[in-house]
């Protein structure tokens, strides 16, 4: 892609981003500018990436056509007005959750290009998982240059706004719940004696080829769940135990409270304007 990108605020889910899009060679290292506040982050950012960095973030947005926003949400109204003067016809990308569109154009003004996105951390493996929604001023052109650069690092999907506290719950989040199910798979395992870095392995492959089963097979989950489950055998005791003890119950109002908090969030930042 002959675009330069650049990133204010250089975080975990920037890195990732960044490693991503480096790894795919969608964009070379030398067109990717990243700003932060902390010079041993830019200092770290520098020697592992090989991109640009600045304390600057005006720098960032002059020098780049793609801007991604990746600073903490309870800084991004005063990140955004810092450099509303010098953004003109340059796309912004905002990745924090509680931030709408709406609120975006209430700072740099509603003729600004504005996507918002959704992405998670297994971009860093180039399995991530990201939504965009756009403003009327995104082209397609423009939907169609940021896509390729959330696809270089896993897969995106471009839904309506109002979809996104449930993306946030369906994938934003959910990278943490499924640590914790492999984490609490990985300690029984341990307590009967396999040994840690085996637990995790073995549960980690399973988790991941289950996944890849759903997404390749088109198998409705429940079907496959029952290919497992052999009349009294070992699999079917496991799910009976899970069923017995809220095993979908707990997931489903976690995510439930998840897309709640999203929504207060969302409002909280609405209420402010």
């Amino acid at each position: 892609m002959n675009k330069k990108i650049g990133f204010i605020g250089c975080g975990n889910m920037a890195k990732a981003m960044i490693k991503g899009i480096i790894n795919s060679k969608l964009i070379r290292p030398e067109n990717i500018y990243a700003s932060a506040l902390s010079e041993n982050t830019l200092n770290n950012a520098k020697d592992e990436f090989n991109i640009n960095t600045t304390k600057d973030s005006r720098e960032v947005v002059l020098r780049s056509d793609i801007i991604v926003i990746a600073v903490k949400p309870n800084i991004y109204d005063i990140v955004l007005d810092n450099i509303k003067d010098v953004i003109d016809n340059k796309i912004i990308v905002t990745i924090a959750a509680g931030k709408t569109i709406y609120s975006i154009e209430n700072i740099i003004g509603d003729d600004k290009k504005i996507i918002r996105t959704m992405p998670n951390t297994p971009a860093l493996v180039n399995e991530g998982m990201s939504a965009l929604c756009k403003n009327k001023n995104i082209s397609d052109q423009d939907l169609k240059d940021v896509k390729s650069i959330f696809d270089s690092f896993g897969k995106s999907e471009v839904v309506d706004e109002n979809l996104i506290h449930a993306v946030i719950g369906a994938s934003g989040s959910s990278p943490a719940y499924v640590f914790m199910f492999i984490e609490a798979m990985a300690d029984s395992c341990v307590s009967h004696g396999m040994s840690r870095d085996m637990a995790y392995k073995f549960t980690s492959q399973a988790v991941m080829g289950a996944a890849k089963m759903v997404l390749e097979t088109n198998i409705h989950p429940g079907e496959l769940k029952d290919m497992v489950c052999s009349p009294g055998g070992t699999t079917i005791e496991a799910v009976k135990s899970l069923e017995e003890e809220g095993f979908r119950k707990s997931i489903i109002k976690a995510i439930d409270n998840c897309i709640d908090k999203s929504k207060k969030m969302s409002n909280a930042d609405l209420s402010k304007k």
